[in-house]
């Protein structure tokens, strides 16, 4: 537990310092690389949350309320990495993100509202309660990737 919780002060802190942080990166392919590995560590967390939901693992409610606590803190860490001239390279991102800047946070700011309620429902120990919140959070990651990630 206490590596959880530095885990998440760790991340938080991050969190609150990610407004800045593209100054932060040397070259935009390092912001590239951060977002990327943002995007990893959340879709690893927040799969293992699925594989419970889906039946494909079985239900812990400690780990899944671990997992998703994991996902609410990710979820705050790869905007600040989509500053200019991070459209090019090793990336997946469409040229969308940066012509409807308003939209891409509108789906960003749904996603992260969306897995809040995930941890807050991952927190009852409920499956129940875990699946009607992974469905909608589920669903804000499909809209982002539908329109701003290629295939």
């Amino acid at each position: 537990m206490k590596k959880m919780l530095a885990l998440l002060t760790l991340a938080g802190a991050a969190a609150t310092l990610s407004a800045p942080a593209f100054a932060q990166f040397a070259k935009p392919d390092d912001a590239i690389k951060y977002r990327k590995a943002a995007f990893t560590v959340l879709g690893a967390h927040f799969g293992r949350i699925g594989a419970m939901v889906q039946g494909k693992a079985p239900f812990d409610a400690k780990a899944a309320a671990e997992n998703a606590d994991i996902v609410a803190a990710m979820s705050h860490l790869p905007w600040a990495a989509f500053g200019p001239d991070t459209d090019m390279g090793d990336t997946k991102a469409k040229p969308e993100i940066w012509k409807e800047q308003a939209k891409f946070k509108q789906g960003a700011d749904k996603m992260q509202a969306e897995v809040t309620k995930l941890a807050a429902a991952a927190k009852t120990g409920n499956l129940d309660n875990l699946k009607a919140a992974f469905g909608p959070a589920a669903e804000t990651c499909k809209a982002c990737h539908d329109a701003f990630r290629a295939k």
